[in-house]
């Protein structure tokens, strides 16, 4: 797979980034708000992109250095200095390391990103997509992401916040969930339909 680059794909703000062709969705919870068990309600993903994709890389960990600078106030709360980013939990993880045994996940970095915000969701064309269906664990899409910083009771770092996605093709579907096209096939497409006189269950 190729990574193209773009001016386009280059942002302003330099606390925000903007993921390659080659991103991976997963676990996307982009149409609805969801949370686990006693956390805040929120819209959320996670962005899996390859190693190789060293645009992407290096606009992700400038984006994070920016928000690390953005937020040294907040960082050093009432502490006596602002810690060094190489002590404070950023969200650019790596894959091999953090998941192993999921072969989704090797030779790629991954960012869980959340908002409070329903996300943009829109095709190539930049037109909203409005098939929940199209857009999937699997699928390939830039993802347009925030960084900022966060001090909560002692516990400090860079967070990322979600902002738009822009699906750019199929993929895979990962996960156990399938299709209803990939369990019964198009019997409008040669097919043989199943007549009166067959055993359905046979």
């Amino acid at each position: 797979m190729s990574n193209k680059s773009s001016q386009n794909n280059k942002p302003v703000n330099p606390c925000k980034a903007i993921t390659g062709e080659d991103t991976r969705l997963c676990y996307p919870h982009v149409w609805e708000l969801y949370a686990r068990d006693g956390e805040k309600q929120k819209y959320s993903c996670c962005a899996v992109f390859p190693k190789t994709d060293l645009e992407t890389v290096e606009q992700v960990r400038k984006a994070i250095e920016a928000a690390y600078k953005e937020g040294e106030v907040k960082l050093k709360g009432s502490g006596k200095s602002v810690p060094p980013i190489t002590a404070i939990r950023v969200p650019l993880r790596d894959g091999d390391l953090e998941r192993p045994d999921d072969p989704a996940f090797a030779g790629m970095w991954f960012i869980n990103a959340k908002t409070d915000h329903a996300p943009g969701i829109v095709d190539l064309n930049c037109e909203p997509i409005l098939d929940r269906d199209e857009v999937y664990p699997g699928c390939y899409c830039r993802i347009s992401l925030s960084f900022y910083a966060y001090n909560f009771n002692g516990n400090r770092g860079i967070a990322c916040g979600l902002n738009n996605i822009q699906k750019v093709r199929d993929g895979e579907r990962l996960g156990a969930h399938s299709s209803a096209a990939d369990d019964f096939g198009g019997l409008g497409n040669g097919d043989r339909r199943i007549g009166a006189d067959e055993d359905f269950l046979a």
